[in-house]
């Protein structure tokens, strides 16, 4: 009876361990302090420790301190950290389906890229989780346009330039050179100088980023062609989340995510705004002549049989994406 009681009090004080410690996640985020990403992820998390009678805590490293994508997921795999906001493109090498939206020029309209993200977002969330990482959603940042110190218009002229792509991002270097373009890597805390040095003239980038990261201060044109979407996640690692029990698994999944909505639903918005910006900063818009746009889609479109073939994303995934893609198309017939 003795052996019994010791062994009901050693578990009864370990239980009471683990609530008085809980557990942390130790987020990293390229967002500045006080950005509105950051306001939410602050807020949702001191939802989450007041829920779970601080069971379940966040601590966030915001303005990239913690380094890029790449450098950010090596210490989340050695433990330094459990989660990040990332770009698509940085998880690719962790799940190569991630980074279906970012296929060039796919998308015609953001009506149609709605039909499809509200079919496959879950499908994409799942296939992360089989891949270590528990995702919360995908919130927008926008359409990234090509902009540039020198006027570019023609695919041609594109590849007279030294662009920038991602370093750790492969999928986005790979969609750049399938248009001819020779890109240079480097790591987004490089591209500035990168812009002041001439090393790099163009980068690809939505207008919300060009403004916050103050690249659009060293550009003078942008071509009125969106190239690419880009989006984020926030993700933490299944390791750490796995150490919650169900019911904090449901809490940080219900809250978080409800903070990853209002972001996605708060970027359109800042989009449009950011490119109302850019123009009253002086940048020039140049819209290329509807032949020029033809030129640039067919080089998009055998890019994507490219990219599909050499596994850029699989085929039943970019299948599954033109399904969707035909079926909103045919309603409007």
């Amino acid at each position: 009876m003795r052996i019994f009681s010791l062994i009901m009090v050693g578990a009864l004080l370990a239980s009471l361990s683990s609530a008085t410690n809980g557990v942390t996640f130790k987020v990293a985020t390229l967002s500045p302090d006080g950005s509105a990403w950051m306001k939410l992820l602050r807020s949702a998390g001191a939802e989450i420790g007041e829920r779970s009678e601080s069971r379940v805590t966040f601590k966030f490293y915001p303005g990239g301190i913690m380094g890029d994508d790449k450098t950010v997921l090596r210490k989340i795999r050695l433990g330094q950290l459990h989660g990040a906001v990332l770009t698509a493109g940085g998880l690719t090498q962790t799940y190569t389906d991630i980074q279906l939206y970012n296929l060039p020029m796919v998308f015609t309209s953001l009506a149609e890229l709605d039909y499809v993200r509200a079919r496959m977002d879950p499908l994409l969330l799942e296939g992360l989780e089989g891949k270590g990482y528990v995702s919360f959603g995908i919130a927008e940042v926008g359409f990234a346009y090509a902009m540039s110190k020198v006027a570019v218009e023609t695919v041609g002229e594109a590849r007279a330039q030294r662009v920038w792509t991602p370093s750790g991002d492969p999928g986005s270097a790979r969609a750049v050179a399938a248009f001819g373009i020779k890109p240079i890597s480097l790591s987004i805390a490089d591209v500035y100088s990168g812009l002041q040095t001439g090393l790099i003239n163009g980068v690809a980038v939505p207008p919300v980023g060009a403004i916050a990261l103050q690249w659009h201060t060293q550009l003078d044109h942008v071509l009125d062609v969106p190239l690419l979407y880009v989006y984020g996640l926030l993700a933490v690692g299944e390791r750490q989340f796995s150490k919650l029990n169900e019911a904090d698994q449901a809490l940080v999944r219900e809250v978080m995510g409800e903070a990853v909505r209002q972001v996605n639903a708060r970027s359109r918005k800042d989009h449009e705004r950011a490119i109302v910006a850019l123009k009253s900063q002086g940048l020039l818009w140049h819209r290329p002549s509807e032949p020029v746009v033809q030129e640039w889609q067919a080089y998009a479109e055998r890019a994507i049989v490219k990219l599909v073939e050499e596994g850029f994303v699989t085929r039943p995934m970019y299948e599954s994406l033109l399904r969707h893609l035909s079926d909103y198309r045919a309603t409007l017939d």
